[in-house]
């Protein structure tokens, strides 16, 4: 996935309100840009720190930019547009790149699905069923080690996506959550369990339920992101 037009390269100043992020354009511009990011952003900024932005030449948008990658405070590059995670699983999935998830007749996005009112990110029809799949996209990591973490915040949202799935897999159904690594530096995935115990304590069940769990890792540069190699899932 190439960034088109090129990315703007900024400082941030601060984050606030969750979805706004006051930054500075080498040229001293001032922005306000819209930050398309609903976590904590833990260990994912600092003020001061490189930021890239993508600007809309839209009139009808209130805000001229939207944040997309940040330098984290371990020198780690993330894609913090979470709203970019499937786009870069299906660019993945089409590509063969994903290889548990190759084969497939047919791919489908925002599939109704569940008892508890949800979306799939993505159902993929085989031949012999369909698969659904959970995708969740993880910036979180940590100084002196190379093992990121998922969620940056308690996400009651993300607990119930995986009780969806434990009740597929246990009626026969592929169920499949993949964790979508949008920083670089990383080889392993776990759980946040320090920040959400009750989301680490459903994904082990999950996994024993028969849930696949699979983490795969996004090569992420100003100038273009892509899914490139499967990580270890630590658990």
């Amino acid at each position: 996935m190439r960034f088109e037009p090129p990315l703007e390269e900024a400082r941030l100043l601060r984050r606030y309100k969750r979805f706004l992020a006051d930054i500075r354009t080498p040229t001293g511009e001032l922005l306000t840009i819209h930050c398309p990011n609903t976590g904590s952003m833990l260990n994912c900024m600092s003020e001061g720190c490189r930021v890239w932005f993508s600007r809309s030449n839209d009139r009808k948008r209130k805000l001229p930019g939207t944040w997309e990658i940040v330098e984290t405070p371990q020198g780690r590059l993330a894609c913090v547009n979470t709203g970019r995670a499937n786009a870069l699983v299906e660019e993945a999935l089409r590509a063969g790149r994903i290889v548990e998830l190759t084969g497939f007749q047919s791919l489908k996005r925002e599939v109704a699905y569940g008892q508890e009112n949800s979306r799939a990110d993505f159902r993929l029809d085989f031949a012999d069923g369909p698969t659904f799949i959970e995708v969740k996209s993880v910036t979180l990591g940590f100084d002196d080690t190379a093992v990121a973490a998922f969620p940056d915040a308690v996400t009651e949202r993300g607990s119930k996506h995986l009780r969806e799935l434990v009740a597929l897999a246990k009626r026969g159904v592929r169920a499949v959550q993949l964790y979508c690594v949008n920083l670089s530096g990383i080889e392993a995935v776990r759980a946040a369990r320090e920040i959400d115990p009750a989301y680490a304590a459903a994904l082990s069940e999950a996994r024993a339920a028969g849930v696949e769990v699979l983490a795969y890792a996004a090569d992420v540069t100003p100038q273009e992101i892509s899914i490139t190699r499967r990580l270890e899932v630590l658990l």
